[in-house]
């Protein structure tokens, strides 16, 4: 099965709460931020243990495991825009494209188990890394590929958005909503 690329431009989730996760990014406080990214982290090692994990509900979704693999990636990726946006001024950011990561490294045949472990360290270092951020520089800007502007703090908020609607689309997987 082939999933067909999502094309959309999410950022508007930066402006109003997001309508199928419920997520708010403006609500909470930018402090906030670390807590929200380990306690998404947490709650994968349970989707992982499925005995369905690997099944995609749809031919236009994919199975748990392959989102728990892209949100490994999506821990990995945000730090490094962190980094990047802290180490240069008003970088941009290369475009990564999910869908083709997700086929070059084989989410659908990866280890669950492995997949938990390296999520949480990922998640840990992500957690770290927004959490050292000084005040003074969460105003320090980038542009994504498409010519989008983010700051450090509304990164943070599109990148936490970003895992949790993942973890709110593998909640009702079972025959559930994509």
């Amino acid at each position: 099965m082939t999933i067909v690329p999502d094309s959309k431009d999410w950022t508007w989730v930066l402006a109003q709460p997001c309508p199928e996760c419920s997520f708010d990014s403006g609500a909470p406080a930018y402090e906030d931020i670390p807590a929200l990214i380990l306690d998404n982290a947490r709650s994968w090692p349970t989707v992982l243990a499925r005995e369905d994990v690997r099944v995609r509900p749809d031919e236009a979704t994919w199975s748990a495991l392959e989102y728990a693999a892209h949100v490994r990636d999506v821990f990995r990726i945000f730090t490094e825009r962190l980094e990047l946006i802290l180490a240069q001024n008003n970088p941009t950011f290369a475009n990564w494209d999910q869908d083709a990561t997700a086929i070059a490294d084989r989410y659908s045949e990866q280890d669950p188990e492995t997949i938990a472990v390296e999520l949480m360290a990922a998640a840990e270092r992500a957690a770290s890394a927004y959490g050292a951020v000084a005040s003074a520089d969460r105003s320090r800007t980038a542009l994504r590929s498409n010519g989008s502007q983010f700051t450090v703090e509304s990164l943070a908020r599109y990148f936490v958005h970003d895992v949790i609607h993942h973890r709110h689309d593998v909640a009702g997987q079972r025959g559930g909503p994509h």
